[in-house]
């Protein structure tokens, strides 16, 4: 048994938590994009769009996140393809995201009044410039407060990855509870660190909520 005093694991923990942010971040920038693209792909009326799009979200959002994870890392290797952790984390919680943001999105626009997408077209504009200056900008205030209240979800969804050996809040934590056999303090710490990241999200997401809904009346 190692003896590290209180600081010692804190600070450890927070070293750790760096990249539990930056795979967070990764992994909610990286959905963000392909789940735009999905959403705008969803939005074209397209029969085999759709479909895919469909098949695309029911695929993640009916798969464990942790399965996701396996197969984004042993599965790709079994191609010949070697992957580290990082690649394979980074990967598999971006597409889990943008499975999630395309589809609260989806609803979002389902919520604008389909007058003014008639009204749009009355103006003579193409299916891009209806969704840039009409549909985009309005269901942009209903999807900001859900957007940023799943950034929680993918935060504490970041633990998952130490499975697969990426060192982050959770297996850093298992590492020092293993060195020290105090886990009770350790994963004490590793849970406060958690609700330290993720608080001031859902406060931020409660706070916008309350704004745009102010606005809006």
């Amino acid at each position: 048994m190692i003896d590290f005093s209180l600081w010692d694991v804190v600070r450890n923990l927070l070293l750790a938590a760096r990249w539990t942010v930056a795979l967070s971040l990764i992994a909610f920038i990286g959905g963000g994009v392909v789940g735009l693209a999905l959403l705008v792909l969803r939005l074209t009326g397209s029969r085999w769009a759709e479909a895919f799009v469909g098949a695309y979200v029911q695929v993640f959002q009916g798969t464990p996140l942790l399965m996701q994870l396996f197969l984004a890392y042993f599965g790709i290797a079994l191609f010949g393809i070697n992957v580290s952790p990082w690649t394979a984390a980074s990967v598999a919680l971006t597409l889990y995201t943008s499975a999630f943001l395309a589809e609260i999105w989806r609803g979002c626009v389902a919520a604008v009044p389909k007058g003014q997408w008639e009204a749009a077209r009355s103006l003579a504009l193409d299916f891009h410039e209806q969704l840039r200056h009409v549909i985009l900008p309005q269901a942009l205030r209903i999807a900001v407060p859900p957007t940023v209240g799943f950034l929680v979800q993918v935060v504490k969804g970041t633990a998952l990855a130490s499975v697969i050996g990426f060192v982050e809040l959770t297996k850093a934590g298992t590492m020092i509870t293993n060195a020290t056999f105090r886990p009770f303090l350790v994963y004490g710490c590793v849970a406060l660190l958690y609700f330290a990241l993720c608080y001031p999200v859902s406060l931020y997401a409660r706070g916008l909520e309350k704004k745009l809904n102010v606005a809006h009346r």
